[in-house]
């Protein structure tokens, strides 16, 4: 009978009192907001109310092994005491509940979420985030394992395999820009796997803006990658495949040497002029075995040879390689799956790759604030260890008096 009487007293959950102790990153404020712009706000009380699976999904990347149940059980865990004390009692929803309050919310109101939030945040003295006065940004790609089920396979594709073979998981591709010197990931695009990392690439220049700039591997380079990134006004430092040639117009002191990149031959019709570059030319020796030599060949935008010598940013482009630590701290230390995405259905999926960039940019976020507090680097700090610390404190802040905040 008591029991009863507790499920029957179940108490309204807010997004404030689930997400107090990374508030600071996602504002409960920010959470209505996208709700209220989407408009998936219910008419009626539900069990799991917007803000709450909003939360849940977020919560998926900090649980990434656990169960939806048992995510949510976490998620609540220091309500859940408190509830109990005052005689009350909120019944965990079954699965298929969590299912169709997911399929409620949809896919859009984590993009609106996701977009009102992220931003570059390192500012003139967080270390190692900025050359000259330039802002370093990554962008690159990657690919995401999702399940193996008909919707799926049709909206999102599987990766080539031989002959009367299929490859096991359909696949999402990924395209990111990320802020080197704090790993913070402030865009991103998914696609099907078949388009490539150059098309969402040149889509993903959108958030690039002057004072930045923007590093590419091989693999991005296009002249149509390059005219888009100084049409916004951005510098870029990207590398050059083997098969491209550059003649070489004019020696510079530094050893580097100015050229054209030339358009393709649609896009000299449609009257696109040759750019000017500056090509730096240098090789790297294997530690393993000094007789065998990489050689690196990089354009860049950057034409002070005084400012920008071509020694320092030889130096200064294996922050490109941030952009993979970054990927690692997704693929691996947050999700953790042999399947990186758990949902069946192609809306779930966008929805839980969006609540999977807002986790990452949670932790990162207090990365940052500490950093800055401790006057250290932002990758100094661990991502795994902030991980393990944020699982702690969520139910250590939900079971905290509102006095209490300031010292905590």
């Amino acid at each position: 009978m008591h029991l009863k009487e507790f499920s029957l007293a179940s108490p309204k959950i807010q997004s404030t009192e689930i997400f107090k102790a990374i508030e600071v990153a996602i504002p409960a404020t920010s959470i209505e907001q996208a709700i209220a712009k989407t408009k998936v706000e219910e008419e009626r009380h539900r069990s799991l109310p917007a803000h709450l699976v909003i939360c849940l999904i977020i919560a998926m990347s900090l649980w990434s092994r656990d169960s939806m149940r048992d995510v949510l059980k976490n998620l609540i865990d220091g309500l859940s005491e408190a509830w109990v004390k005052v005689g009350k009692y909120w019944r965990i929803p079954c699965k298929s509940a969590i299912t169709q309050a997911r399929q409620r919310l949809g896919a859009g109101v984590m993009t609106q979420l996701f977009h009102q939030l992220v931003r570059p945040m390192a500012n003139s003295e967080t270390i190692g985030s900025f050359l000259n006065g330039l802002r370093i940004v990554v962008i690159d790609g990657t690919c995401l394992d999702i399940p193996d089920s008909d919707e799926n396979a049709r909206v999102f594709g599987r990766p080539g395999s031989r002959p009367g073979t299929q490859a096991a998981f359909p696949k999402v591709r990924l395209v990111i820009l990320v802020e080197a010197g704090t790993h913070l990931i402030f865009d991103a695009l998914m696609c099907p796997y078949k388009i490539g990392e150059r098309v969402r690439s040149l889509k993903l220049l959108r958030s690039v803006t002057s004072g930045m700039l923007l590093m590419w591997d091989r693999g991005l380079h296009s002249y149509a990658m390059v005219q888009a990134t100084v049409s916004k006004g951005c510098d870029y430092l990207g590398r050059i495949p083997a098969n491209v040639k550059f003649l070489n117009e004019e020696v510079l002191e530094d050893g580097s040497y100015l050229s054209y990149i030339y358009p393709s031959g649609k896009l000299r019709k449609k009257g696109f002029e040759p750019i000017q570059v500056r090509v730096i030319e240098y090789t790297i020796e294997n530690p393993d075995n000094p007789e065998e030599q990489i050689k690196y060949r990089l354009i860049t935008s950057l034409l002070d040879i005084v400012k920008f010598p071509a020694q320092l940013l030889a130096c200064e482009y294996h922050q490109r390689w941030e952009v993979e630590n970054t990927i690692d701290e997704l693929k691996v230390h947050l999700l953790g799956r042999k399947t990186h995405i758990r949902s069946q259905k192609p809306r779930e999926v966008v929805q839980e790759i969006y609540g999977l960039l807002l986790g990452h940019w949670a932790i990162r976020l207090l990365i940052f604030q500490a950093a800055t507090s401790g006057e250290v680097a932002p990758l100094r700090l661990s991502f795994t260890g902030t991980l393990r610390v944020v699982r702690r404190a969520l139910p250590k802040f939900q079971r905290l008096q509102p006095q209490d905040f300031p010292f905590f």
